[in-house]
């Protein structure tokens, strides 16, 4: 292991894990599915909106005081996000070095035309960018309420059906969960890929999975606004 020339001292596992391409796909993979597991946790609970006001207010006050006693209101809810926003984090300063470190690798443009990569492929990048976008304007819509003209502070239910009653909201919400769908879609495979997971018996598999995966999340977060523009919801 090469001496770190501003320090003279052998850099950490960590700090080399991190300066390696490969330790970057780890990250970035790792992340992802951290923010996946989290996204199939948070459809459950948006579809809980089909049962009525009262149910879906009571899962959002759970969702403060849950592992009440031993923790105190609020605790477990703002250490998940952390643990979210870390990864966020994370996954967007791997994928942003990588591309990086991508495109410094190149001397100039290819004579001959790379073969052609599915959609999903080649707009990872800008559906990243518009995830991050929503990401901003759906917790300052949803949760702080912000940029949420009519919201009401302790009534979820009612600021989900005020957000997807705006033409812009349902615009909005409708653009960034199909990038959504497409990212989980190239993402879940790609992350299998870096953990060493897929193989040539079990690639099949692995893109069947995030196919399925990429759907049923893209039309369980879809169904929300569609139930409210449709007045299944209201």
């Amino acid at each position: 292991m090469a001496l770190d020339t501003r320090t003279g001292r052998r850099p950490s596992f960590a700090a080399t894990l991190w300066g390696s391409t490969v330790g970057k796909k780890t990250v970035m993979a790792v992340s992802g599915l951290i923010m996946l597991l989290y996204l199939v946790v948070h459809m459950i609970g948006n579809l809980k909106i089909f049962f009525g006001a009262a149910e879906f207010n009571h899962y959002a006050h759970w969702l403060r005081v849950v592992g009440e006693p031993f923790m105190h209101e609020e605790w477990t809810l703002w250490l998940v996000r952390v643990v979210l926003l870390a990864a966020v984090v994370a996954h967007a300063t791997s994928a942003y070095q990588l591309s990086r470190r991508d495109i410094k690798a190149r001397p100039g443009k290819y004579v001959h035309r790379k073969p052609r990569s599915s959609y999903a492929t080649r707009t990872m990048r800008w559906g990243g960018i518009i995830l991050g976008l929503f990401l901003v304007w759906h917790l300052l819509d949803l949760t702080t309420g912000t940029v949420h003209a009519g919201f009401r502070p302790g009534h979820p239910y009612q600021n989900v059906v005020d957000t997807f009653s705006t033409w812009y909201g349902n615009v909005i919400y409708l653009v960034a969960m199909l990038a959504l769908g497409l990212h989980i879609r190239h993402g879940f495979w790609s992350a299998a890929q870096t953990l060493g997971v897929g193989s040539r018996a079990r690639n099949r598999a692995l893109k069947t999975t995030a196919n399925a995966l990429a759907l049923v999340l893209t039309v369980g977060f879809v169904s929300v606004p569609v139930a409210v523009m449709t007045g299944v919801v209201s």
